[in-house]
């Protein structure tokens, strides 16, 4: 007889924005002649820089022609796109990685979902909440878990992200092994002081834990005093493995690429106490279940880091940054309380109600759908989490619609 996984029993529901969907696509159902507009999923709008069309073309005529066709690629990524990465995002600003402890994927998401097969099932885990439901999930599906009671499941140490610490919460009291940070933050757009991140850095090594740092919207920091890596943290290297992804800062959520920094002196431990290497485990488990990131994407991720392509994807930023900043004085204006939407892309707005309730009223009055902070968890109720995400022009038309429901 064949048996299902018990442990994908425990999960509640659907997916956050597999719910969400389902909502607005029976409401359009319900309402064919009513214009939506889009503000809840972080899916970007604008096309890929040109930099990018052009490194992709050539990529894609490489394969029309014999003598530059590629086949099946390095599983880790090429070697053109992990040195510009390395020396780009990390050794410019003081962080030693080297292009051998960068592995392309193709998304962030995929990285932070698969990276939990190297550990043990008996790990302790810390999750922040609110959060991107990835991460909990995931354990979840993995059987770390225990029971779903009262709004969370047993086992799981929650990181309580509120108000009361900017959305920051400070490491726990207990040992923990396994720990998910995100900053800038999705969902709450919060981020994070370089003295805050050494807290959590000395942690890990006081306790033989792992950070599992995701930094997928790091490109929309303008502040220069914030750090844009955990590898800026002076051993954090033994300690954290970091996810990152140009499907935010080039707009590549259609074309999927992506990449994790496992440094090779970063440390987990076999049962016996014996110190082993994520970044070995990391290496044998894409040899085994991934075949790489196709040619012609790793050509035009690679062009993001040519003069042309730091300047257009600096515009992309600049121009959702610009989105979330009116959606943030608006909501402000409107006598809400709201975090993000300077250093990110997503504003976390204090609802003043049940979230799905706001949900439904936005979507039914106004034509706008948010995310529900409930589906971030218990720390996300009485939130919803506004996108960047949209042309400008349709922004300035949920701004006023919003106004007017409200």
């Amino acid at each position: 007889m064949i048996t299902i996984n018990p442990h994908y029993q425990k999960l509640q529901d659907s997916y956050l924005f597999a719910t969400i969907s389902k909502r607005v696509d029976a409401f359009q159902k319900a309402n064919p002649d009513r214009e939506i507009i889009k503000l809840g999923i972080g899916d970007v709008t604008l096309p890929l820089p040109s930099a990018c069309i052009d490194a992709f073309r050539q990529g894609v005529d490489e394969m029309a022609d014999e003598k530059t066709f590629q086949g099946y690629g390095p599983y880790e990524g090429y070697l053109f796109l992990r040195e510009k990465i390395a020396e780009s995002d990390f050794a410019k600003r003081g962080a030693r990685i080297s292009a051998d402890e960068v592995f392309v994927s193709d998304g962030a998401k995929s990285d932070s979902a698969n990276i939990q097969e190297i550990f043990s099932n008996d790990v302790i885990v810390a999750i922040p909440d609110p959060v991107y439901p990835v991460y909990l999930d995931t354990n979840v599906m993995a059987g770390r878990t225990g029971a779903f009671e009262a709004g969370r499941y047993q086992r799981v140490v929650y990181l309580d992200s509120t108000k009361a610490n900017g959305f920051v919460p400070e490491p726990p009291s207990s040992a923990v092994d396994l720990i998910y940070l995100c900053y800038p933050n999705n969902p709450t757009g919060a981020t994070i002081s370089k003295s805050q991140l050494r807290s959590w850095v000395d942690y890990a090594h006081q306790n033989k834990a792992l950070i599992l740092y995701d930094a997928a919207y790091v490109a929309f920091i303008r502040d220069p005093s914030l750090p844009q890596s955990i590898y800026e943290i002076e051993g954090a290297d033994e300690v954290a493995i970091e996810f990152r992804s140009f499907s935010k800062t080039a707009g590549f959520t259609g074309t999927r690429c992506a990449y994790s920094i496992i440094p090779k002196v970063c440390r987990a431990f076999d049962q016996s106490g014996n110190r082993r290497s994520p970044h070995q485990l990391w290496e044998r488990r894409l040899s085994t279940k991934f075949n790489g990131v196709s040619y012609p994407v790793q050509k035009a991720a690679a062009a993001v880091y040519s003069e042309t392509g730091q300047k257009q994807i600096r515009e992309l930023g600049d121009y959702y940054l610009r989105n979330a900043g009116l959606i943030r004085r608006e909501m402000t204006a409107l006598g809400f309380d709201c975090v993000g939407g300077d250093n990110s892309p997503y504003i976390w707005v204090n609802a003043k109600m049940d979230s799905w309730k706001l949900f439904d009223l936005l979507l039914s009055e106004a034509g706008v759908v948010c995310t529900p902070g409930a589906g971030f968890g218990a720390c996300g109720e009485g939130y919803i989490r506004l996108s960047a995400f949209n042309s400008y022009q349709n922004v300035e038309k949920a701004m006023v619609r919003i106004k007017s429901a409200l």
